[in-house]
């Protein structure tokens, strides 16, 4: 055997014998996550409880449910409900404010239920890992518990063994309103590190035959890297997922006027996660970055989770004192937000002074068309002068009626001889229609306006007139002609308003114009009232405007 091939056996023996006696005598510490790409998913939504996968005929109310099971009482002054002691999952929470109905013997709305309901709503809150080894608190974990209510004054704190070195902790406090804070504490008494990632997740089953078209957005919402991301229910494809990765932000479902929102570490970046699967329960989650817990050591994680109304004075005050990135957009503001918002703290300062929400409506109907005055009035001029001209446009037409293009020049050219501007009438409904479209937002979006009443029948302005013309009832007629009286009112307004405006030349142009107000009418009909009663003062005070300037330039 040749010198060099002695060697090398020599060598390859001495490396052999080296590592496996480091190993034996020096063991490297063992850790349960690897640094290979291998990351701990969040809980499937099949994974989480066959409860919510197939829901039984016969279901029991939440309380029910409640009474049967372990559950620690959560109460203040906005809200009550419970956590379940197994699996430490936040799943029935009731809004002590606000009823389902305007009936006095309506329940309060419930907005997170058990899993065994017919529509469960919950959320949880725990850790993962990649290994199977480790023990970690599952749904069906169940906690020791220290103290007896959560409350504002009164936290708790739940606690779990995995027989294995790791204890897990949860201390849970609530503010005055519907913001709770989660802290999480792992104490690692074993001889390894380990590792482990916090997680949070919201499930819902959806009733998909009650989605319908709305101008509110109704599904997953959330601030994702500083911008807002909406995906309604029935946009998500069964099989589809939707990741996002995001540094701070909160996400989770919204309603027209509920919502619920897990709120994420500003300084951890996390993947957010939506799906759902065949029986339209809808899943969102956040994984957080890995966490090292060294031996003989504990480490901690704090996340937040609200579950209440959408009162934007309230999501204000969150954003600025508890650092949460534009949660006021959990309200559906609509394009013009820059309208929207304001419109809302204008009519909230309107009822304050007021004490009725109607009445603030009316007055700031007022006060906008007093800012829009000279704008009105220069428009209500032209349309004055147009008027004054008609029967000279009358003329022009009978001469020039077989001959449409010499018609427009000669009528064009009376307006310039006479300084008149015909666009000039547009401008005021341009300049309404933004106007228009930001106060319908604030009554569909404001639940400060849900069940607000104003005079006689209309007890709730976010809902359409309930007082129709009964002729209807009794004629198998669509619901858009359920009519209801201050509809009607709106439409005879505006066809008063018409009259007063000087007639088209154009007989199409005419016909259009005289059956606006019947279209109006059917479409108002099913609005907000609160809406419908604005533009209906909004058109009295333009048709006393009108007149009065009629009278001024002496037209009749």
């Amino acid at each position: 055997m040749k010198e060099e091939t002695k060697s090398l056996y020599l060598a390859i023996t001495a490396a052999v014998l080296i590592i496996f006696g480091v190993n034996h005598f020096f063991p490297a510490q063992k850790t349960y996550n690897s640094t290979s790409e291998e990351v701990a998913e969040t809980p499937k939504v099949s994974d989480l409880n066959t409860d919510i996968d197939v829901i039984q005929d016969n279901v029991l109310p939440a309380q029910e449910i409640i009474a049967l099971e372990d559950n620690i009482i959560v109460e203040n002054s906005d809200i009550k409900g419970s956590i379940r002691v197994k699996g430490a999952r936040f799943d029935y929470i009731s809004l002590s404010k606000y009823k389902q109905t305007l009936e006095e013997s309506s329940e309060n709305i419930e907005l997170l239920q058990p899993a065994k309901t017919s529509t469960p709503y919950f959320a949880e809150f725990g850790w993962l890992s990649t290994s199977a080894d480790i023990k970690v608190p599952t749904s069906e974990t169940v906690w020791k518990v220290i103290g007896d209510k959560l409350t504002p004054e009164t936290p708790i704190t739940l606690t779990w063994d995995n027989k294995q070195g790791l204890k897990f902790i949860k201390t849970i406090s609530l503010d005055e309103n519907y913001l709770f804070n989660i802290t999480q504490t792992v104490e690692n008494n074993t001889k390894n590190p380990v590792v482990l990632y916090p997680y949070g997740l919201i499930s819902r089953k959806v009733d998909m035959k009650k989605q319908k078209r709305s101008v509110v957005h109704e599904g997953f919402s959330g601030v994702i890297n500083g911008s807002l991301e909406e995906i309604k229910f029935n946009e998500l494809d069964e099989k589809e997922t939707e990741n996002f990765e995001t540094k701070g932000g909160w996400f989770g479902f919204s309603d027209r006027y509920w919502f619920t929102a897990i709120v994420l570490d500003n300084s951890a970046a996390s993947n957010v996660k939506i799906s759902h699967n065949s029986n339209d329960v809808f899943q969102t989650d956040y994984r957080g970055p890995a966490i090292t817990i060294a031996t003989g050591s504990a480490s901690t994680n704090s996340i937040r989770f609200y579950t209440g109304a959408k009162e934007i004075k309230l999501l204000d005050k969150y954003a600025d004192n508890n650092k949460i990135e534009k949660f006021d957009l959990a309200v559906d503001f609509g394009w013009y937000y820059f309208l929207t918002k304001p419109f809302f703290y204008i009519l909230t300062f309107l009822y304050n002074i007021i004490g009725n929400m109607g009445w603030a409506i009316l007055l700031f109907a007022a006060f906008l068309r007093l800012a829009m005055l000279p704008i009105a009035n220069a428009s209500y001029e032209s349309m004055t002068k147009m008027k004054k001209m008609q029967p000279k446009v009358m003329l022009l037409q009978e001469m020039y009626k077989n001959d449409k293009m010499r018609l427009q020049q000669e009528t064009m050219e009376l307006y310039r001889k006479e300084k008149i501007n015909p666009a000039a009438g547009c401008l005021p409904l341009f300049i309404q229609i933004p106007v228009f479209f930001s106060l319908y937002k604030v009554l569909n979006i404001a639940i400060e306006i849900r069940h607000a009443p104003f005079i006689g029948w209309i007890k709730d302005l976010s809902a359409p007139d309930p007082l129709t013309i009964s002729v209807w009832s009794h004629i198998p007629l669509p619901s858009l002609l359920d009519i209801g009286i201050w509809p009607i009112l709106m439409g005879f307004t505006m066809w008063f308003q018409q009259k007063l405006n000087p007639t088209p030349t154009n007989k199409d142009q005419a016909r259009m114009f005289a059956i606006m107000p019947l279209i109006f009418t059917l479409m108002l009909g099913q609005f907000a009232s609160g809406l419908v009663i604005y533009w209906t003062l909004s058109n009295v005070l333009s048709i006393m405007q009108q007149k009065f300037i009629m009278k001024k330039h002496g037209v009749k």
